[in-house]
This record gives C-alpha cells, sequence and structure tokens, in this order.
C-alpha cells in the first residue's frame, strides 16, 4: 500500500464516485455521509504522507511511473517533494471541509453537486503530483469543467455569467500554456530524437532565448490568470460572489495555488535564463505591488462581504508572486508559506461568510452589527481568521509576510516597502469590516435570533484555527519540507541568470 499511496489519494475521489452514483437521489442524508466519507479517507490517507515524507532527503518521493501513452512520450509519473506535500496536504483537508460545510447548504441535485466535487478534488491532486507534463496539463484541464457547473448551477443570481467568464478566462490560459508545453516538448524533440513529456528529462532541454521567451511567457500566462495576477484578475471577484460557500472556499484556498505552483515547478526550472532577466522581474515585481495595492484598495470600498475577502484574495497572491520572483530562497519558500497561509485564512473567511449567509441570507455588510452580542463564538472564529489574514504574530500570515518581505528586501528596498503598505491596509479593511459586523449594538432586530456556531461548523474551523497557530508559533517542520526543493530552484535559477 504504501507502495502505491501516493496514486491511492489521488484516485480515492474517483473510487468514491461509484457508491455515491448508486445511491439514490431521494437519500440526501447517505449522499452526503458518502461524500463527506470519501473526502474524511482522503484526508486521513494522506497524514502518512507527511509522516513518512524524508525531509533530509532530495528530489521526488512516493514516485510511481508507469507508461500510459507511449506513442506520444506520455506516462503516469507521479511523485511529491516538499512544495507538493504542503500542497496536497491543504487539498485534502479543504476539500472535506469544503463537503462538509456543504451539509446543511445545499439540499438539490445532492448526487451531481458532491460528484462533481469529487471530480474537482481528484483533478487538483493530479496537478500537484504530476511530473508528467502532459498528465499535468489533463487534470489542468479536468479542474475547470466540475467547478464551471459548481458555480452554474448552485451560484447566485449572476452565476451563469460568473461560470463563463472563469471558464472563457482559464480556458484561454490553459491553451496559451498548451503551446509552451508543445514547444518544449518538440524542442526536446529535436536536441535529442526522443518525444517525451517527463519534466525531469525535459529540464534538460536547450533552447535559443527566443524560444525559451516564448515558452515562458505562454506559461506565464496560464498561471497568472489562475493566481490570479493583475491584470487578469477579473474573473475572480464574480466567481467567489457566486459560487455556493464550499466552491469559494476550494477556489479561494487550493484552485488558485494552481498558479502559485506552475510558477515554481515549471516556470522559473524549465525557463531559467527569462526568469532571470532583470526586466522581466521587474516587471511581474510591478504587477505583484499593483495587485497588493489595488486589492487592498478595492477592499476598502465593499459593500458586499463576500466580495471583500475575494479581492482581498488578489492582494494576498500578490505578496505570493512577488515572493516567488525575488528568486532567493526566503521569497519563494515565503511564497509558498503564503500560500497555505492564504488557503488557510482565506478558507475561513469564505466560511465566516457561508455561516452568516446560511441564517440570514444576506452578504451586505450593512445587514450586520453587534453580532458578538449574539454569537460570540462566531465572533472570536472570525477574529481569528481576520488576524490570521492580516499577519498577526504568532499567527500563520505572518510568518509568510515577513518571509516574503526578507526576500523582496534583499532584491530592492522599494519592493518591500510598498508592498508593507498592503499589511497596513489589509488590517485596516478586515478591522473596519469586523467593526462593522460584529461591534458595536445590534443594529437589526431579525440579527438577534441568529444562532452561534454549532458542532459541524466548530469542526469545521478547528483544524484550520489549528494549523495557522501551528505555522504562527513552530513554522521550522514546513520550512524544513522546503529547504531542499526551494534551495534547488534558486540554485537553477541562479545558473541561468546572466
Amino acid at each position: 500500500m504504501t507502495q502505491h499511496l501516493l496514486s491511492i489519494v489521488l484516485f480515492l475521489p474517483l473510487v468514491g464516485l461509484i457508491p455515491l452514483l448508486l445511491i439514490p437521489s431521494d437519500q440526501k442524508r447517505t449522499l452526503k455521509l458518502c461524500a463527506n466519507g470519501v473526502m474524511l479517507a482522503g484526508f486521513l490517507l494522506s497524514l502518512p504522507l507527511a509522516l513518512q515524507f524524508d525531509a533530509d532527503a532530495a528530489g521526488y518521493q512516493f514516485t510511481e511511473n508507469a507508461a500510459w501513452i507511449p506513442s506520444i512520450g506520455a506516462s503516469f509519473n507521479i511523485g511529491i517533494d516538499g512544495i507538493s506535500l504542503l500542497l496536497v496536504m491543504l487539498t485534502t483537508l479543504i476539500g472535506f471541509l469544503a463537503t462538509l460545510a456543504s451539509w446543511s447548504a445545499v439540499e438539490d441535485r445532492l448526487k451531481e453537486y458532491y460528484a462533481l466535487f469529487l471530480i474537482l478534488q481528484a483533478g487538483m491532486l493530479g496537478v500537484f503530483v504530476s511530473l508528467d507534463l502532459f498528465l499535468f496539463y489533463v487534470f489542468w484541464e479536468v479542474v475547470l469543467i466540475p467547478m464551471y457547473f459548481i458555480i452554474g448551477i448552485w451560484g447566485g443570481q449572476r452565476r451563469l455569467y460568473a461560470a463563463i467568464k472563469f471558464f472563457i478566462y482559464t480556458l484561454a490560459g490553459s491553451v496559451l500554456m498548451l503551446l509552451g508545453i508543445l514547444t518544449l516538448y518538440f524542442q526536446h524533440a529535436k536536441e535529442y530524437n526522443v518525444y517525451t513529456f517527463d519534466l525531469a528529462r525535459l529540464l534538460n532541454t536547450h533552447m535559443a532565448m527566443g524560444t525559451e521567451q516564448f515558452v515562458f511567457w505562454t506559461l506565464f500566462l496560464g498561471f497568472a490568470i489562475k493566481v490570479p495576477m493583475f491584470p487578469f484578475h477579473t474573473w475572480l471577484p464574480d466567481a467567489h460572489v457566486e459560487a455556493p460557500t464550499a466552491g469559494s472556499v476550494v477556489l479561494a484556498s487550493v484552485m488558485l495555488k494552481m498558479g502559485a505552483y506552475g510558477f515554481v515547478r515549471f516556470s522559473l526550472p524549465l525557463a531559467p535564463h527569462v526568469s532571470s532577466e532583470p526586466w522581466v522581474v521587474a516587471t511581474i515585481a510591478a504587477l505583484s505591488i499593483i495587485a497588493i495595492l489595488y486589492g487592498a484598495l478595492v477592499c476598502l470600498m465593499q459593500k458586499d462581504w463576500k466580495r471583500l475577502v475575494a479581492y482581498s484574495s488578489v492582494s494576498h497572491m500578490g505578496f505570493v508572486t512577488l515572493g516567488i520572483f525575488a528568486l532567493n530562497y526566503n521569497g519563494i519558500a515565503g511564497g509558498v508559506i503564503q500560500s497555505i497561509n492564504h488557503g488557510i485564512s482565506t478558507g475561513m473567511l469564505f466560511l465566516i461568510v457561508g455561516v452568516v449567509y446560511e441564517r440570514r441570507h444576506s452578504r451586505e455588510i450593512s445587514a450586520y452589527g453587534g453580532l458578538a452580542h449574539v454569537m460570540p463564538n462566531f465572533a472570536v472564529v472570525f477574529a481569528i481568521a481576520m488576524w490570521s489574514s492580516a499577519g498577526l504574530p504568532l499567527l500563520n500570515g505572518f510568518i509568510g509576510e515577513f518571509t516574503i518581505l526578507a526576500g523582496a528586501f534583499a532584491v530592492s528596498k522599494l519592493w518591500a516597502v510598498l508592498a508593507s503598505l498592503g499589511v497596513i491596509l489589509a488590517a485596516a479593511y478586515l478591522l473596519w469590516l469586523y467593526q462593522r459586523t460584529m461591534l458595536g449594538e445590534v443594529t437589526h432586530e431579525i440579527n438577534r435570533k441568529l444562532r452561534d456556531l454549532n458542532a459541524r461548523e466548530w469542526a469545521i474551523f478547528l483544524p484550520l484555527i489549528a494549523w495557522a497557530i501551528w505555522i504562527g508559533v513552530y513554522p521550522k517542520p514546513h520550512f524544513d519540507v522546503l529547504e531542499k526543493p526551494v534551495q534547488a530552484i534558486v540554485e537553477r535559477v541562479a545558473g541561468g541568470a546572466r
């Protein structure tokens, strides 16, 4: 079992489709139990990956390689390093918690809803474990389909518009990314007379500067749209606002990380010369800083609670890309850690919006006020999520932001100064949101009847709170697993610098 543990974790959601589809549609409780059971099993089975992972070993672990489409050189080649490990653990945990959050939020077409979530889970896991670019691309595309239907069927009033916009943007990025992959594929064949999509082999491909630039920028557009970087971000707020709560959580916590992961796993190692070009680094850093400040300023103007959290993702993911393209250890490691942090903190914030929306059916910030008097436990959880997102010391956000700023400062003091303004603005809009919704007197009589967190909701929030505190208080285990893969990326990019 240990030998095939990674493929078991990867394909368990698809195996779980079989009993789910056999359950009659009118047995709603059974459908919920089945879907939640499969997702919980997936998380529990992923724990041995973390427990057995050797942080001192170089290269990939839990690898599996089998012939798949030998005629084109595609193989079923999977494995994880420390970067993949953290994202796989985030995916299995968030997948289970998002499914659990759907228990009372979704009652229509349950079988289709949970089936799409299981397919989505397998696709996201596949992206993070694929070591074959064709396999990676297949999983990348698979993710689009279930999320499109989750938004389009179970979303809000403008769900079709949001779903189509999400699909068109991300599909356009995917097609461009495919052009880059195929360019690399044929360039390798031209040089070695071997057709392969194997990442380890493609890393040995020598490209002319023009070819490498084409590969870099096509991959960049695919990943930048997914992050999403400024100015490719406009699909994100609509998708977040219209998606059901679980869809928003998975989209923010996991799917956005696919873009950041693509930069680290593919863009930097495959195109090290272009990645280290000063003008390229300066351009991406500028876009990242614009995203940090623009996203934060737009948050200050929002009247919709969920849209505020959506725009905060634009700002926080700007920190991630800034760290990655600082191209030093602190920047890249901080970018990966901040990806995990954003998944935890923003996942909690979207779950918090979902809790009040289920009770009140309004996302307007003005519809709330003084909820701490009515829902004290909820107010405490919200405060922890808020400070986690704002980067309070002893919580996870501080560790990621501090490391990224240290990496950025080593390259440009101006980058660090401008990015630090985003930290201040984040505290401003989060405190403003908390003050308007939680503090003061109860502003609407209907809010006095709102019930506090129940046992299921506590079960959703506690793992995320625990992880946020763990990273904030003792981040060493996370940095330990990142040390070797990040150092290898830094050395490769430094070797490619001209």
